[in-house]
């Protein structure tokens, strides 16, 4: 990321024990990392929000499309009447007679019941 060397990296230890002292140097690092740390939440929280503004206008988009695309199938096969249309046959009013209907394999076949 900063590409940091490890001389570099001694260097700077040495100037903040000079400059800060060995007494302080702990503290100063103790307030360094606190602040680091506030940063990387405020720029989390910061991109948590853009990355949910992007999934909604995207969503958004994702949703007109699918508004016009609806809207064309529909354009394309509008739907049917929902009375009765008049080519299609009548509907049989009686139910169909009950068939002897095999029994399926290694079963009986049900004698019928008395009429009461």
């Amino acid at each position: 990321m900063f590409d940091i060397g490890w001389d570099e990296m001694l260097l700077t230890a040495i100037i903040a024990i000079v400059v800060i002292g060995p007494k302080e140097l702990p503290r100063a690092l103790r307030t360094a990392g606190q602040w680091i740390g506030k940063v990387r939440r405020v720029s989390g929280h910061f991109r948590s929000g853009i990355e949910s503004m992007i999934r909604e206008a995207e969503l958004e988009e994702m949703e007109q499309k699918w508004r016009e695309q609806n809207e064309a199938i529909m354009a394309e096969h509008p739907p049917a009447d929902m009375g009765l249309v008049e080519d299609a046959p009548a509907a049989d009013p009686e139910p169909p007679a009950k068939a002897a209907a095999k029994p399926p394999p290694g079963r009986k076949p049900r004698k019928p019941k008395a009429a009461a």
